[in-house]
């Protein structure tokens, strides 16, 4: 019977134990899902608007970017996930103007949802396609130019206002800090957008031509100076296709302007512009820019600021030097 009874003591010991542990192990995992609820989201569509916005926002907020790294921000699509996610955003950044394709349907269904939304392209002044004698994407004449970005004076404004729209909405945040962390990025713009014009003024007027992929440096030809011949797609999107009789006249339009030089994309595959390499004869070089999205960390262009100066080396170094 002695020994019954302390056995049964012993048991009761240990379930006390168990349910004191129990106790403290749920509270230590409420006090952590308080702790990531009370922290302010902001969810931003494109990888390039991502940077710039944590560069913004710094440890004020949790920023979460739907876009991959070497995405193309015309194609990319979200998870049932992602989709949630904006509509669980106190804030959400998006690029608009029609860049993102498949997602500005969630983008819409979150604001109706009472979610903040901030359309940045719409914000800067943008620029319209516009059509010409030389390849200028006929089909959307008038429209908006979602790419804004390629121009750093634009993408000055639009840090601004990102600062803006994140104290505006965004409880919790630190006002000093958001503001300290812009002006310390403005000055990197700043410094960048001077570098790229230095750089820039090395090529000779009759150097200053471009042919891309599609349609998508409208806003660094207005910055600098250039003129945009055409595009492989005579299109803002890389979701159209060239006809032939596009190819044909984008070749005739380079051959009458000296151009032997096309600048793709990195992300998108190269086939179109090996197909204007053939239709020419052969003699056109392929110079990969980063047009539409960053790299994966240490590929290259895993920052705005990173993209942008690789961009412009290779565009006066290897691209328009040589004609």
């Amino acid at each position: 019977m002695r020994g019954t009874t302390r056995a049964r003591v012993r048991m009761a010991r240990l379930r006390s134990l168990l349910m004191g542990l129990l106790a403290l192990t749920t509270a230590a995992a409420a006090t952590a899902c308080a702790t990531t609820d009370d922290k302010a989201r902001i969810v931003v569509t494109t990888n390039i608007l991502g940077d710039v916005t944590r560069q913004i926002v710094g440890d004020e907020a949790e920023v979460t970017v739907l876009m991959k790294p070497n995405a193309d921000p015309h194609s990319f699509g979200l998870s049932a996930v992602q989709a949630a996610e904006l509509e669980g955003a106190d804030l959400v950044v998006f690029n608009g103007l029609g860049l993102e394709e498949n997602v500005l349907r969630h983008v819409d269904a979150a604001r109706e949802a009472g979610v903040a939304t901030f359309e940045v392209g719409k914000a800067v002044d943008p620029i319209s396609f516009h059509t010409s004698d030389d390849g200028g994407p006929a089909d959307e004449a008038g429209q908006p130019d979602p790419h804004f970005w390629t121009d750093p004076d634009r993408v000055r404004k639009a840090t601004g206002l990102i600062a803006d729209q994140v104290v505006k909405h965004v409880d919790g945040v630190d006002e000093t800090a958001i503001r300290a962390n812009t002006t310390r990025y403005d000055e990197q713009l700043a410094d960048l957008s001077a570098w790229m014009a230095d750089s820039f003024d090395r090529v000779p007027d009759d150097r200053r031509a471009l042919v891309t992929n599609h349609h998508v440096f409208g806003y660094l030809a207005e910055r600098f100076g250039f003129r945009v011949i055409g595009a492989v797609i005579p299109s803002g999107t890389t979701l159209a296709s060239p006809s032939s009789s596009d190819l044909r006249s984008l070749t005739r339009a380079m051959e009458q302007a000296g151009v032997r030089t096309v600048f793709a994309d990195s992300s998108r595959p190269k086939r179109l512009a090996e197909v204007l390499r053939a239709e020419m004869g052969g003699d056109v070089r392929v110079i990969e820019l980063y047009s539409e999205s960053l790299t994966a960390k240490g590929e290259g262009a895993d920052t705005y600021l990173r993209m942008m100066r690789a961009n412009t080396t290779a565009m006066t170094d290897d691209g328009l030097a040589g004609g």
